[in-house]
């Protein structure tokens, strides 16, 4: 029976050091050879799933990008956009301006750029260069955006992002959607928007069903999709929560957790 590996990379496919393990990309590879479909299902940027992607060979299985925590769906062989659920322009403007004066910083991009009034601040750097994004420095922020952003992403150190992320959220709880990502990510996208949406779109197109999902996971955001799979499983290194909803916990991100958990699961030794 095919199935549909539902993969969420930081802290999951990646480990600490935010490689994939050579055993876990070997046991996915295999998995796709045996006809399964690997979906990267992740708060990352589409544009940040092509060097994963490329390193499991997706491209010759027509696996699928999950990005943007679901705002998009993406045929990773064909580029081609299946869904796409993007913050309207004004909307994005309001939510923008409504933190200006907040001490936390909104990182925006229109899949291909990111735009900052200061390019060296806080975790812009490090999204630029993990997600393959470039940087435009632009004089005022809110006059610079013209497009539907997949996502609003607002950071701050988690000591002070913490008591922020009322102050944030509670104005627009009927206009987007908030999930924290990470200590330090707190995510603002269209509502319905989830892992668990954009793995219902790619069940459509994949015409597989949604009992036939194994997803991986060990954050907040992956509680929607953990919902959904018909079986899930927590990373060892997975918060508490995502653990008491798994089907199974198995090893960590540096521990080869996916490959472990795969080799059993789709007696892929």
């Amino acid at each position: 029976m095919k199935k549909i590996i539902s993969l969420d990379i930081d802290g999951t496919l990646y480990d600490s050091n935010k490689k994939v393990l050579p055993k876990t990309r070997d046991v996915l590879i295999k998995a796709q050879q045996a006809g399964h479909i690997i979906c990267l299902n992740s708060g990352r940027p589409t544009a940040g799933l092509v060097p994963v992607a490329d390193q499991l060979e997706m491209s010759k299985y027509h696996g699928m990008f999950l990005s943007y925590n679901g705002a998009i769906v993406t045929d990773s062989t064909t580029g081609k956009i299946i869904y796409s659920n993007l913050i309207p322009n004004e909307l994005a403007k309001k939510l923008l301006k409504h933190i200006e004066n907040l001490p936390v910083n909104p990182i925006v991009d229109d899949t291909v750029t990111i735009y900052t009034t200061d390019p060296e601040s806080y975790q812009v750097p490090y999204e630029s260069q993990s997600n393959n994004l470039k940087i435009k420095k632009v004089n005022n922020l809110l006059d610079s955006i013209d497009f539907n952003p997949p996502k609003i992403l607002i950071t701050a150190p988690p000591e002070i992002l913490q008591n922020e992320v009322e102050k944030i959220s509670e104005p627009f709880k009927s206009e987007l959607d908030f999930v924290r990502s990470t200590p330090f990510y707190f995510e603002a996208t269209m509502p319905n928007v989830s892992k668990a949406n954009a793995l219902r779109k790619a069940c459509e197109v994949l015409n597989i069903s949604i009992e036939d999902i194994i997803a991986f996971g060990d954050e907040q955001n992956d509680i929607p999709m953990f919902k959904l799979a018909g079986y899930s499983v927590a990373m060892g290194n997975a918060i508490d929560e995502i653990k008491s909803l798994a089907n199974e916990v198995t090893k960590s991100n540096d521990e080869d957790g996916i490959a472990v958990a795969l080799e059993r699961l789709l007696n892929l030794k």
